[in-house]
């Protein structure tokens, strides 16, 4: 299924302070100039999560975090809840993504209990799922990933609105990108899976394509079937490149560019 809106969103990770609040209000004076017709967010790092909700309210342009504990509250020193992302002004929040799977070890069971407490906390999730170099090259990335999609989802997730994100873990910050054929067999094999664990509400979720997009390569990424948007990293972090990329997801851009 082809997403009609795609959703662009940008991943600060641990980059910002108070200073580099002017990208993002960069970025909402060019759409308050021309305003795009897709989704577009920012994931700050935590401490900014407030500021750029307060900075940016009105604007056009969703917050959300990167992260949130699996317990609504509690003596859990250094996390952040998902009632607190709320309270900061977030309205989404990344979950599973690789750097907290294979650095932290989060497990598969552990996103869909952060899951089921971000939705309960009016969050919207997006669930990261990727495979690794060496699981690409013995053939594992496909049942990989549609493994990480079945259990990364709690039994309530047809009921709620969220986005999966394919990021291959070889592709984040490499510079490095899949083919166009690896990702849109990998975007048909989560769509299988969502079907298959969640029933029609499947064919509603809109599966991001993120690992070293940037604006050369977004116009193509965003073409492929089954690719509902991007989740975007380093290039998310100036105005420009991320404004080049979500002006790449707009209809009219990508219908010309799959007709050119």
């Amino acid at each position: 299924m082809k997403q009609s809106v795609k959703m662009i969103v940008g991943n600060w990770k641990m980059n910002g302070l108070t200073a580099d609040l002017g990208e993002a209000r960069a970025l909402t004076e060019s759409l308050s100039d021309a305003p795009a017709s897709c989704r577009v967010a920012l994931c700050p790092a935590a401490t900014l999560v407030a500021q750029m909700a307060w900075a940016l309210k009105g604007q056009g342009v969703e917050i959300g975090g990167q992260d949130c504990h699996a317990e609504p509250k509690g003596a859990f020193t250094g996390s952040i809840s998902a009632a607190m992302l709320v309270d900061a002004g977030a309205r989404l929040v990344i979950l599973g993504h690789s750097e907290r799977r294979q650095g932290l070890g989060e497990t598969d069971s552990l996103v869909a209990a952060k899951f089921e407490t971000a939705v309960a906390a009016g969050l919207e999730p997006i669930v990261c799922v990727g495979e690794t170099l060496t699981q690409r090259e013995t053939g594992q990335a496909v049942p990989l990933v549609t493994a990480q999609v079945l259990g990364s989802l709690p039994d309530a997730a047809a009921s709620h609105a969220f986005a999966v994100a394919y990021e291959p873990v070889w592709a984040i910050g490499t510079g490095l990108t899949p083919t166009v054929a690896q990702i849109a067999e990998v975007h048909e094999a989560i769509r299988s899976a969502l079907v298959q664990r969640l029933g029609p509400a499947g064919t509603r979720v809109p599966i991001l394509y993120g690992g070293s997009v940037t604006p050369a390569n977004a116009g193509e990424i965003l073409q492929v079937a089954e690719v509902g948007g991007a989740l975007v990293g380093g290039a998310s972090l100036k105005a420009a490149s991320f404004l080049a990329i979500v002006r790449a997801a707009e209809p009219a851009r990508v219908a010309a560019d799959a007709q050119g």
